[in-house]
């Protein structure tokens, strides 16, 4: 069986080997028999993630976990380094995407429809295409209702992506009430469910806002 400190740097070394989140499951499969305790070998990893983490403290970047698993990251105070460091800029979307993004994260399941009724402007059709493309959003079905249109939902790809475990991370509705206008009344929010997130503001020319300005999610990986 390998020592507490030999299990630490193998998945040191898978950790930073790996293009996406790796799962305890898949860490645990990448060990030979006989080198995990073999009552508890889940607890032999999480102990080991445990002990990760907490050398880490201090240093420019973490162990994080997110919805598909574990990874290293670059801290968010390390930004403005990095941010000079790298020549392209991180793609930004409008502000229609990213009102749509949020309403589909809090509203899920939701249409084209309930999107629409929150926003008072039609959804285009390619930022569906782009939320499917970034695999931020998934198709889960149709509703039962004449024309069955279709229900989006947020992927684990999304997740990952705002540094979330689950939706239950999301930012509570008390906060994202602040957002609303004020003019809105309050049994027009009931109407549309508690699990909407009512950003009313009109399209405008911005077309560079980030979703942290719209909704405040969680902040992106870096």
């Amino acid at each position: 069986m390998l020592k507490q400190k030999e299990i630490e740097q193998a998945l040191e070394a898978v950790l930073l080997a790996a293009e996406e989140p790796v799962s305890i499951d898949r860490m645990v499969s990448l060990f030979d028999p006989g080198d995990l305790p073999e009552g508890s070998p889940r607890q032999a990893i999480r102990t080991a993630l445990g002990e990760i983490e907490y050398a880490l403290e201090g240093h420019g970047y973490e162990l994080k976990r997110v919805a598909s698993g574990y990874r290293f990251q670059i801290r968010q105070s390390m930004s403005p380094w990095i941010s000079r460091l790298r020549e392209t800029k991180p793609p930004r979307y409008s502000r229609a995407l990213m009102e749509t993004l949020a309403l589909i994260a809090y509203k899920q399941p939701a249409t084209r429809g309930d999107i629409e009724a929150v926003r008072g402007v039609s959804v285009s059709p390619n930022i569906m295409r782009t939320l499917l493309e970034r695999g931020w959003i998934s198709v889960l079905g149709q509703r039962p209702v004449p024309g069955r249109p279709t229900l989006y939902g947020t992927t684990r790809t999304f997740l990952d992506y705002f540094n979330l475990k689950s939706l239950d991370e999301l930012p509570p509705l008390s906060e994202i009430r602040a957002l609303v206008d004020p003019h809105v009344a309050d049994d027009a929010l009931e109407i549309r469910s508690d699990d909407e997130v009512a950003t009313e503001a009109p399209e405008s020319g911005d077309t560079s806002r980030p979703l942290a300005e719209i909704v405040p999610l969680p902040t992106p990986k870096r």
